[in-house]
């Protein structure tokens, strides 16, 4: 009777069996996801507003600014990988976040002390003094900056890595009811985010701009720190997967033992008698780790691990090692075809911006600093994310007549569309822009154009939506879809995606600027100021490769079986 009021697999936070009637729920999520407004509050204040500190204040060049945030973030969500990695082999999701947070919250302190400290920076550019240039920032003081930066992408990484397969764990999956309510938690998680974003680029950018960075870096501080105390409030709600070793070691041990096993010796069955799907193995919707009787017909080439005799005994593999690689395998070309739509979105912190500043960004009285811009798409998430829970989901769900109304891939699909459109709406802009500038003849000058800013908060939109559907699709499709003991490490692919796609629009600049560039021409990218660039001409490029990118993600997502049980019903 004991063993039927607990949860297979989990644990509260004391290591006791979870019970069924006191642990995970909605009650447990809700806790994940207003930490996880504080906790992206704290690392977006300073992220969405950083190229101005370091160029301000620590004298880097806009070219060394921009690439040292473009690191920075790009590290932060690549070291997610890590989180899940260490959230499914050695400690629970659990134990990560409370690591994470506190790594997180040391580096912004370093990052307080320093900005408050002018001993800690280097000495303020004399105006107007040409025999005395602006000191880049060196030596010790570019070390404590660095160490700041760098134990807050490791904190942030940890963070994303484990907080949303923690607040997914909590629902039992073995109901359409609880599969329900994860479908909800995701699309909420993504509303968490941008509940927190919104304050991060309005309030505390407002703050950086007139208060000083110290109280910027002490808002993001106090913020990370009063996270733990509330993460703590909900662990008596919690259930916590246990970790179940390192998911590395079986992929590379299946991986070498397909390749390298010779000779040949029948593969048994269980005793046990189970139904298997279409690819041979058994799809259940429990938490249990689901049994297979022989390799599926499904990447055949790696049949060998289990098929042909070990070359040593560290080499034998199990069926269910073998199609738990298979898995994985399976959703990394999802993972790629989500990269260029990052891309797409690293525009919203590099060029619109760009483009913004040289507009007429008044709001009444109120004059909109250009960092804040990002707050349209937050708010169009804010407000499509209930609406999407609500209402489309619902009307979905009866037109298709299956449980979740909108599939995990039709869901990305649909953000993957709208980031050609976006790209497409980018171009149309820029072009009114250009043509505005032309006319009033301020193509040299740093007067604000007589166009409003509101211009670029159409591919702000459309550029958000797309945000919101593949994200939230992506979370969701990479846990149901992993084996249960690889979960935190597959939903981390979702980050690994964002940091690729940072990383990628910056190859594909450089790529731009070295193909267009010769002695006869000046590179679409390059210019006395923007409005020499051919923006729109790289905007177009954007659109073109968002397309092909889609018709490959169709390729993909047309050929995928999904394992889970109710995961496309």
């Amino acid at each position: 009777m004991e063993v039927e009021n607990t949860w297979h697999g989990y644990v509260d936070w004391r290591g006791k069996p979870a019970a069924k009637h006191r642990h995970g729920g909605m009650l447990a999520a809700s806790f994940v996801l207003v930490v996880e407004v504080l906790e992206n509050l704290a690392f977006l204040a300073n992220a969405s507003n950083l190229v101005l500190y370091l160029a301000e204040y620590m004298h880097f060049t806009p070219s060394g600014s921009a690439n040292a945030v473009t690191n920075f973030m790009g590290t932060a969500f690549l070291l997610a990988l890590l989180g899940g990695f260490l959230s499914d082999a050695f400690f629970t999701t659990y134990q990560i976040y409370l690591i994470s947070a506190v790594i997180e919250f040391l580096g912004l302190v370093i990052l307080t002390v320093q900005a408050h400290s002018s001993s800690l920076k280097p000495p303020k550019c004399e105006a107007g003094n040409l025999d005395s240039p602006c000191q880049k920032v060196g030596g010790a003081k570019a070390a404590m900056l660095f160490l700041g930066l760098y134990l807050v992408a490791l904190g942030v990484g940890g963070i994303k890595g484990s907080l949303p397969p923690h607040g997914a764990e909590q629902f039992d999956e073995s109901t359409p009811q609880g599969r329900k309510h994860r479908s909800s938690f995701f699309n909420y998680f993504v509303f968490s985010l941008s509940c927190g974003a919104l304050i991060a680029v309005t309030l505390v950018v407002w703050i950086e701009d007139n208060k000083g960075w110290q109280w910027g870096f002490g808002i993001s501080t106090l913020t990370i720190f009063l996270s733990i105390p509330l993460f703590l409030a909900g662990s008596k709600f919690y259930r916590n997967k246990i970790p179940q070793g390192s998911p590395l070691t079986t992929i590379s041990k299946v991986l070498v033992a397909s390749l390298v096993n010779t000779g040949s010796s029948k593969v048994t069955s269980p005793s046990s008698k189970t139904l298997r799907d279409e690819e041979g193995h058994v799809a259940t919707s429990n938490d249990k780790a689901t049994e297979y009787e022989s390799p599926s017909t499904s990447l055949k080439f790696l049949n060998r691990a289990v098929e042909n005799k070990p070359s040593c005994t560290v080499l034998e593999c199990t069926v269910q090692e073998l199609e738990q690689v298979k898995i994985v395998i399976k959703v990394l070309p999802i993972f790629g075809c989500t990269i260029m739509l990052n891309s797409c979105l690293a525009q919203l912190s590099t060029f619109s911006v760009q483009q913004a500043a040289t507009m007429d960004t008044k709001l009444g009285r109120l004059k909109v600093p250009p960092a804040s811009l990002p707050v349209f798409p937050v708010v169009f998430i804010m407000i499509l994310a209930p609406l999407y829970d609500y209402a489309i989901i619902p009307f979905a769900r009866r037109v298709a007549k299956s449980e979740t109304g909108i599939t995990h891939l039709q869901r990305i699909g649909i953000g993957l569309v709208l980031s050609v459109v976006a790209m497409a709406t980018a171009a149309l802009v820029e072009i009114k822009r250009k043509r505005v500038a032309t006319s009033s003849g301020l193509l040299d000058s740093t007067t604000p154009l007589p166009i409003t800013f509101f211009w670029i908060a159409l591919q702000y939109l459309f550029l958000g939506s797309a945000d919101l559907f593949t994200l939230a699709g992506l979370l969701e499709f990479f846990f149901t879809e992993a084996p249960p003991a690889m979960r935190s490490l597959a939903t981390s692919l979702s980050w690994a995606s964002l940091a690729v796609g940072y990383y990628l629009s910056s190859v594909i600049v450089s790529i731009v600027n070295s193909v267009t560039g010769d002695s006869n021409h000046t590179p679409w990218l390059a210019g006395r100021n923007i409005n020499h660039y051919h923006l729109e001409r790289f905007y177009w490029l954007m659109c073109v490769l968002s397309g092909l990118n889609f018709l490959h993600y169709l390729f993909w997502a047309a050929r995928y079986k999904y394992r889970s049980v109710g995961s496309n019903k």
